[in-house]
């Protein structure tokens, strides 16, 4: 496949840990010039380490996405570093499900998420919104979720966080068709994507679960145990199931690496074994 991010300036939102860590570095490696933001300046050092000894491109820049004056200041450093933003990653997010019942643990983390997941991918647009069009051309990626879906017992707030990422994405789509291209990736359960440590309530999962959850809880148990079948943790099994976050960004990567005139507008990304439901 040709390479076609060559050159071109990425921004990832969530870069300083986890899958938007994953996704700056491979980012880089195929020839991107990267701009990478989080809140945690520690986690950005860490992703960014050693990029210009191997002749990587990139920088970082400390900013909360729920900031919009924050965000405008990245981007105005992202256009002073290089001169031009090709690609926007929203990636940072937070997943704190949870039952309404649960609305005195939960209430912070839900406002939180607000901010985060629905603030902050309209932060992120808006910011390089005047950019992207001044050039004729730009390319939008919202992480979203198959919890967007439709409604479930126990993500009232995110799936709606996950919703309105969707929405958002289609209104942009629609506004801006011709001049920015815009991709709705919507990932799965993936427990290793560091998401899980948000979540209020565990029992809250069972809506992404349904008529799967007690076979679910078994492969848990042993998983825990460390008495799992090899094949849920074998890729190139049928029952694969606990994917590798690298896999998804592989996937992210896929869609950045297209011509202009090539959107792959709406992906969903799932382990071929998994017990989800959405």
């Amino acid at each position: 496949m040709n390479n076609y991010l060559q050159d071109k300036v990425v921004i990832v939102t969530g870069a300083g840990a986890g899958f938007g860590q994953l996704i700056a570095r491979k980012a880089a490696q195929q020839g991107a010039k990267v701009i990478g933001v989080d809140i945690n300046a520690t986690g950005l050092e860490e992703t960014f380490a050693g990029m210009s000894e191997r002749g990587e491109q990139g920088a970082w820049c400390v900013a909360n996405v729920a900031d919009r004056g924050q965000m405008t200041g990245m981007a105005a450093f992202a256009l002073q570093t290089f001169g031009r933003v090709d690609i926007l990653v929203n990636n940072a997010g937070t997943m704190p499900l949870a039952f309404f019942a649960d609305h005195a643990q939960a209430a912070d983390a839900w406002d939180r998420a607000i901010d985060i997941n629905i603030k902050g991918t309209l932060n992120g647009i808006t910011v390089v919104y005047d950019a992207m069009i001044a050039q004729g051309q730009g390319h939008v990626i919202n992480i979203s979720s198959t919890y967007g879906n439709y409604p479930n017992a126990g993500s009232a707030v995110y799936g709606a966080s996950k919703t309105a990422i969707n929405s958002l994405s289609e209104s942009l789509r629609v506004e801006s068709q011709g001049k920015i291209k815009v991709t709705v990736v919507k990932p799965t359960g993936i427990p290793a994507t560091g998401l899980k440590g948000s979540i209020i309530n565990p029992q809250a999962s069972i809506g992404m679960l349904g008529h799967h959850s007690e076979q679910a809880r078994e492969v848990f148990k042993r998983f825990m145990a460390g008495d799992l079948e090899p094949a849920y943790s074998d890729v190139d099994s049928i029952k694969y199931w606990f994917m590798d976050p690298a896999y998804l960004a592989d996937n992210v990567l896929y869609v950045m690496n297209q011509p202009w005139g090539i959107c792959i507008s709406d992906i969903t990304v799932r382990a071929s074994g998994e017990p989800y439901m959405l």
